[in-house]
């Protein structure tokens, strides 16, 4: 399949990102921003912008029939991803390939569970130092999405689709063949780096540099290893240093979705981070201290924005 039609849902930091990107490179009928009425009205009032530059989206609402998506790009958060599997049925049809860009572990599995496991390539986006406040993205690095299936010894079919796609978008991209590791590992740097820099109320200047925040950041992650060991996945300390070359290379100024969050007064994903790793360790009979303390902490600093 030629994939030349795109729907995306959510715009959020890596909605507007990839949107903006795949709006530059393609013609501006074959990429859709589903949304509802408000949602879109809002969008068209208010307007959406990127590094200062407005965004001219084509936005559909999810009520119109249409021919199917040729790929679905869900970047939702995950407290809205029931709302948006429900608005995405008319852009869903036999052929989609579906990609979830959500945090966590568990996006692809309650997608797959309504439009069928054999649609989704699996996929983490790392990298990016983008901050939306409001209507405004900034951004220096777009970092790469990383896809694959789950495990394989070669790209499927679907795979490879994707990678042509992303070729003529010139999206910087890497294959892997086994996504379920790479999801624990991306998992691992987002109950780090978005509960640490939130409850420390800084930026990623605040990890880059040696002190109490990028300790505890360090110890989240270590509490993910220990999990990982426990379901099989089995990453290791070494995908730490992996991960802290990385951040130390953002924009010392940029912030995680979740730091945004907070300062928004929105409510966050903390039940997808720490609120995941305290079950699993429940679970498994494993002490989950630190993540323990970011989840009280982050409860009691939604609490008084909700007062």
């Amino acid at each position: 399949m030629f994939i030349e039609n795109v729907a995306i849902i959510g715009l959020g930091s890596l909605g507007v990102l990839y949107a903006n990107h795949f709006s530059k490179r393609m013609d501006k009928e074959h990429l859709r921003i589903i949304a509802d009425k408000k949602r879109i009205d809002k969008y068209k009032r208010e307007g959406i912008y990127c590094n200062g530059e407005y965004c001219d989206f084509n936005y559909v609402d999810f009520e119109e029939k249409d021919e199917p998506a040729d790929l679905a790009i869900f970047s939702v958060k995950f407290g809205g991803l029931d709302d948006a599997i429900n608005m995405m049925q008319n852009q869903i049809g036999k052929d989609t390939i579906i990609l979830s860009i959500l945090n966590g572990i568990t996006s692809e599995k309650i997608i797959g569970k309504t439009y069928g496991d054999e649609k989704i390539v699996h996929c983490v986006a790392q990298g990016m130092d983008a901050a939306k406040l409001g209507n405004e993205l900034i951004y220096k690095n777009m970092g790469i999405l990383c896809f694959g299936d789950l495990k394989s010894k070669a790209p499927s079919k679907k795979v490879k689709e994707v990678a042509d796609f992303f070729d003529r978008m010139q999206l910087p991209y890497e294959i892997d063949n086994d996504m379920e590791k790479r999801i624990w590992r991306k998992f691992m740097l987002n109950v780090g780096v978005n509960q640490t820099v939130a409850v420390y109320e800084t930026n990623y200047e605040g990890i880059q540099k040696d002190g109490e925040a990028r300790q505890t950041m360090i110890a989240a992650m270590k509490e993910v290893i220990e999990l990982s060991k426990k379901t099989g996945i089995n990453i290791e300390e070494k995908d730490i240093d992996y991960w802290l070359a990385i951040l130390d290379s953002l924009n010392p100024e940029g912030m995680p979705s979740m730091r945004q969050d907070m300062l928004a007064k929105r409510y966050s994903e903390v039940e997808l981070f720490s609120g995941t790793v305290i079950e699993l360790g429940r679970e498994h009979n494993l002490k989950t201290p630190v993540n323990e303390m970011l989840y009280n902490r982050i409860k009691e600093m939604e609490a008084e924005f909700h007062q």
